[in-house]
């Protein structure tokens, strides 16, 4: 059988807990190898199919903004009507959480300056339309969104439009909106049991059908800070590239080289489509073994952490928390707190 087109497994036990344990495993595994050339990775690690968790696992702002993204959908879900999302509370936690995370004294694991600067500015009052990095696509949209992937109760205008709202308030560019959108999806498709070898025809089909829909209930409007005419103008030209990085992980597994380094086909992952896409590939390479694609991932030219963290989300969501190795997940950093809510949702 062919690897891609592998058979789901019956009802994957804590589909959301394995998603948030496979997200910070390859956020740790790939910490130590950002910035590093593959030559230079395996010249420290050894041979990348057998590449160990660090000790101690230590997480960077990818998790860590993966949690604040995800303290922000629970705090801002309204339990009083059906726990539905709206988008101005989701907005003021989300607000909350990111000024919390910029003061937190660990963020000092090498952050992207794109959240940096952004968020300094929430802290200082601005609003977040003002205060987002218009013109950035970075992979800081697309690292920390895959909570909307995970929450059960969310419906697909909410999950689309928080998604894009999460990453509109760092990365203003249309392309960080759509990549964090359909990385979203992905993750939600992967967890309702979507066979990975159709998942890039699903995700091609999804952002077709939303190329000009502009979400301006959750957006309002940024679209005016961007280079398009219209609102339908500016969130074509994010779907149109994300499409473009579909285009490249459609080559890559027509001729699969999983021995290769993935960011040769698909991009280094430092913007968003590309992390999309890398980590997508290195996922699809190898969907019945996860622990080889969060390593094929962290043993990358790019930006490793990034990729391995959306690999391991799409792998968790997928196969569930059982898939991961005890000895890592016992001593991933934030342990108690990826439990705790990935429980919730697995409820």
């Amino acid at each position: 059988m062919n690897a891609t087109t592998a058979t789901p497994p019956a009802q994957p036990e804590q589909a959301a807990t394995g998603a948030l344990f496979g997200l910070a495993l390859g956020d740790a595994l790939g910490f130590p190898t950002e910035f590093a050339g593959v030559a230079e990775i395996l010249g420290t690690a050894g041979p990348w199919r057998r590449m160990e968790m660090p000790t101690p696992a230590l997480v960077t702002d990818d998790t860590q903004m993966t949690l604040a993204v995800a303290r922000a959908v629970t705090n801002a879900m309204d339990a009083e009507n059906a726990e539905r999302l709206d988008p101005h509370r989701f907005e003021h936690a989300l607000v909350h959480e990111f000024v919390r995370w910029y003061d937190a004294p660990d963020n000092d694991r090498a952050p992207g300056m794109t959240c940096l600067a952004a968020c300094a500015r929430l802290k200082g009052g601005r609003p977040w339309r003002q205060a987002t990095e218009a013109g950035s696509k970075g992979c800081g949209a697309n690292m920390r969104v895959a909570p909307l992937g995970l929450v059960p109760s969310l419906n697909s205008e909410e999950r689309a439009g928080a998604a894009q709202l999460q990453a509109a308030l760092t990365h203003g560019h249309p392309t960080a909106l759509a990549a964090a959108d359909l990385t979203a999806h992905a993750v939600r498709l992967l967890l309702q049991g979507a066979e990975p070898g159709r998942l890039p025809e699903l995700l091609r089909a999804y952002a077709a059908s939303q190329r000009t829909r502009y979400h301006e209930r959750w957006l309002g409007d940024l679209w005016k800070r961007g280079p398009g005419r219209t609102p339908a103008a500016f969130i074509a030209r994010g779907w149109d590239e994300t499409l473009a990085a579909l285009d490249r992980l459609d080559a890559a597994l027509a001729a699969p080289a999983p021995g290769d380094d993935p960011c040769l086909v698909t991009g280094a992952g430092w913007i968003a489509e590309e992390a999309l896409a890398t980590g997508l590939l290195c996922f699809l390479l190898f969907p019945r073994d996860p622990v080889t694609a969060l390593r094929r991932a962290a043993c990358s030219s790019g930006d490793s952490d990034s990729i391995a963290c959306l690999t391991g989300a799409f792998a968790g969501a997928f196969h569930g928390a059982g898939v991961w190795p005890t000895r890592w997940t016992e001593r991933i950093e934030h342990r108690d707190t990826l439990t705790a809510l990935g429980a919730g949702w697995d409820r």
